[in-house]
C-alpha cells in the first residue's frame, strides 16, 4: 500500500513525533510518501530531521509559476471537479477565520498536490493538525483526489473548531485520530453522533531511543528542565515568577529551557530583571540526543502549561525515567498520575507551581527513581511508537478495503 502524509510544516524541530510516527508505519509495509506546504530548512538542527527534508516535497516551493500552471492543469482535465472543489472552497472559507481568499488559495495548493498523489498513485492521504493542511486535503479530494484522513492534537483545533470548519472535516474525512481520550470527547462535541465511529484514538509515542535508553539513575544535583516551543501557552513566564519565589526563599537549584520561540526575548528580559541568571538557563534549539541528555541531567522535568493535547516531551522524559510537573489539563492527567510519576498543578497557578517544585526538590532520589521507573512503564505501555504505527498502520488498509 503506498499512502501519502501532508503537514503544514514538515520536517520541524518540535515535530519528531510526526518523524517517529512516518517510520514507524514505513516499517510495518507500507509506502509513505511527504509532502508539505512550506519548509522550515533553516530552523532544523536534528540529522534525522534533515534526511527527512531531502524525502519531502514543497507544495509552496513550486513558486506562483507552478501554483498557476497547477490551477490551468485542473481546468483542462477536470473542470467539473474542480468547480466542486470551488464550491467547497466558498461554502467553509465563508464560515473560515481566514475567509474565502485564503480558501481559494488552498483550492491552488490542492491541485498541485493533486498532481503529485496521481503521479505517485497514492491511494490514501493522512494529514497531522486539523488546520489549514487538513482543508487542502479535503480540497484535494474534492478534485477526484483520494480519500483522506486527520489527527488532531489539540489545543488549536478545540479553540476554533468552526472557525477551522472542524466538522466539515471530519464529515469528509474517512477517519479521525485523537492522541488522547480527551482529544476524543472533544471531536465528539464537533460532530454529529453517526460519525463518532470515525474517531480512533492512537496515541503519540516513543521510539527505541527512549525505550531502550540504558538507566541512568536520579542525579543528585537541583535540576529541572522546561523543553519546549518558548510560547505564551506553555507558561514559561509564570515558571520565571515560580523560580524568583524559590530564590527569594534561599531555595537552590538550576532550570535548564530547552528551545526556543517568539517568547525567548520577554523570558530573558523577566530574569535579568528577577537577577536569575545563576537560577536559569536557556540553550536554543537540541538536537534529540541533546533533549534526551537534558532530561537525563535533571530531577525531574516541569511544564507548566495552560493549553495542550498531550505533550510528547512528557512521553520521553517519563520513558528517561524522570517524573513529571505538570498543569492538569487536557489529555495530560491520561499519562501523568500524581504520587504516581508526577505532580500536577492548576494550570496558571503560580503558588501552586512554587509549591510542587518545592516538593520535587525535598524528594529522595530513591523516591523520584521509583515514580521515574513507573513512569517509563506507563509510557512503554501506553505511547510505543511501534505499537500505535501499527493500529494506524490498520486503519489505513481498512480505508483501502472499503
Amino acid at each position: 500500500m503506498k499512502i501519502a502524509y501532508l503537514v503544514n510544516q514538515y520536517p520541524k524541530v518540535s515535530h519528531s513525533f510526526i518523524r517517529r510516527e512516518i517510520l514507524a508505519v514505513e516499517a510495518t509495509g507500507i509506502e509513505v510518501l511527504r509532502f508539505s506546504v512550506r519548509s522550515l530548512e533553516d530552523e532544523l538542527v536534528d540529522e534525522a530531521d534533515k534526511q527527512e527534508l531531502a524525502k519531502t516535497k514543497f507544495i509552496l516551493n513550486v513558486g506562483v509559476i507552478g501554483l498557476f500552471l497547477s490551477l490551468l492543469w485542473a481546468i483542462l482535465t477536470r473542470p467539473f471537479r474542480l468547480f466542486s472543489g470551488f464550491k467547497l472552497a466558498l461554502k467553509v472559507g465563508k464560515k473560515s477565520e481566514r475567509g474565502i481568499l485564503y480558501h481559494l488559495i488552498y483550492l491552488v495548493e490542492a491541485c498541485v498536490l493533486l498532481r503529485w498523489l496521481l503521479e505517485s498513485e497514492v491511494e490514501h492521504l493522512h494529514v497531522h493538525f486539523g488546520t489549514n493542511s487538513t482543508t487542502v486535503a479535503m480540497l484535494c479530494k474534492a478534485l477526484g483526489g483520494p480519500t483522506y484522513s486527520f489527527t488532531v492534537h489539540g489545543p488549536e483545533e478545540f479553540d476554533k473548531p468552526q472557525a477551522i470548519n472542524l466538522t466539515e472535516k471530519i464529515n469528509h474525512a474517512s477517519f479521525v485520530v485523537a492522541i488522547s481520550s480527551f482529544g476524543k470527547s472533544q471531536l465528539y462535541r464537533w460532530c454529529d453522533y453517526k460519525q463518532w465511529s470515525k474517531i480512533q484514538v492512537v496515541r503519540c509515542g516513543v521510539d527505541h531511543l527512549f525505550l531502550e535508553q540504558p538507566h541512568v539513575p536520579v542525579p543528585d544535583e537541583p535540576r529541572f528542565v522546561c523543553v519546549g516551543r518558548l510560547s505564551e501557552q506553555k507558561g514559561h513566564l509564570l515558571l520565571v515568577e515560580a523560580v524568583s519565589q524559590l530564590a527569594a526563599e534561599g531555595v537552590k537549584f538550576k532550570l535548564v529551557f530547552v528551545g526556543d520561540g517568539e517568547l525567548r526575548h520577554p523570558i530573558e528580559t523577566l530574569m535579568s530583571q528577577l537577577n536569575l541568571k545563576d537560577y536559569i538557563e536557556i540553550t536554543g534549539w537540541a538536537t534529540n540526543t541533546q533533549v534526551r541528555e537534558q532530561i537525563l541531567a535533571a530531577q525531574a522535568l516541569v511544564l507548566p502549561s495552560f493549553a495542550e493535547g498531550l505533550p510528547v516531551v512528557l512521553m520521553e522524559a517519563l520513558a528517561l525515567g524522570r517524573p513529571a510537573l505538570t498543569t492538569y489539563i487536557a489529555g495530560i492527567p491520561e499519562l501523568v498520575e500524581p504520587n504516581k510519576n508526577g505532580w500536577l498543578v492548576p494550570a496558571g497557578s503560580i503558588p501552586s507551581l512554587k509549591e510542587a517544585m518545592k516538593a520535587v526538590l525535598n524528594t529522595p532520589c530513591e523516591q523520584l527513581e521509583e515514580m521515574g521507573k513507573l513512569g517509563a512503564e506507563q509510557v512503554a505501555k501506553q505511547h510505543n511508537i511501534t505499537t500505535e504505527a501499527t493500529k494506524l498502520g490498520l486503519l489505513f488498509r481498512q480505508v483501502r478495503q472499503q
